[in-house]
């Protein structure tokens, strides 16, 4: 949202995105393009367009589930560390969607048809994306940097940082992992 934000309003000067996500491609293709195909977009938003059926007829939203749990053996790596946050001390909250039921499981169909970064590569002003090495998502600011940089005559104040080691929730709370420093340096720099 950030990065769009940078896209569509001229008097952002600077903006970080650290352990961004870019909701409407993953929406739209699945986790890695996975789904990236007219079928399987069809049949998404076709279940999805029953569920606002049932949604209308039940007088209420049906939710998605948040993170599961029990926490099951073979969960998926990501999985895994989305536990470790939000349903730990560290990030749990008894209004958090993601520790306790979720999205409305409706919420993602308004983003498949708005790919929000498609206008990144014109951004002018400074832009810094922060993503741990080892987060199932970083693939979204390294896509996002360069899309950014390629053919713009704009790649000059685009960075990409890539903290060693670092899983997407690190750089939720882990105060000895956010680079602080880095980001302090970067907004006096272009502000």
């Amino acid at each position: 949202m950030a990065i769009n934000a940078a896209a569509m309003d001229t008097r952002i000067k600077a903006t970080v995105a650290s352990t961004m996500y870019d909701m409407t491609r993953v929406n739209a293709k699945g986790y890695f393009d996975a789904a990236d195909s007219e079928e399987a977009r069809f049949e998404t938003k076709k279940a999805l367009n029953e569920q606002r059926t049932l949604d209308y007829k039940n007088g209420t939203y049906e939710l998605a589930g948040g993170v599961v749990d029990p926490l099951p053996d073979d969960a998926p790596f990501f999985v895994k560390d989305y536990y470790d946050y939000y349903k730990t001390e560290r990030g749990y909250h008894p209004r958090s969607l993601n520790s306790n039921g979720g999205w409305n499981k409706t919420s993602s169909l308004s983003f498949i048809n708005m790919p929000i970064l498609a206008y990144a590569h014109e951004i002018r002003s400074a832009v810094l994306l922060i993503h741990g090495e080892k987060a199932h998502s970083c693939y979204f600011s390294k896509d996002a940097y360069a899309a950014m940089i390629k053919d713009s005559k704009y790649a000059q104040n685009k960075e990409l940082l890539i903290i060693q080691n670092a899983v997407h929730t690190d750089l939720y709370d882990r105060e000895d992992i956010i680079p602080f420093d880095k980001i302090e340096a970067f907004f006096k720099t272009n502000l």
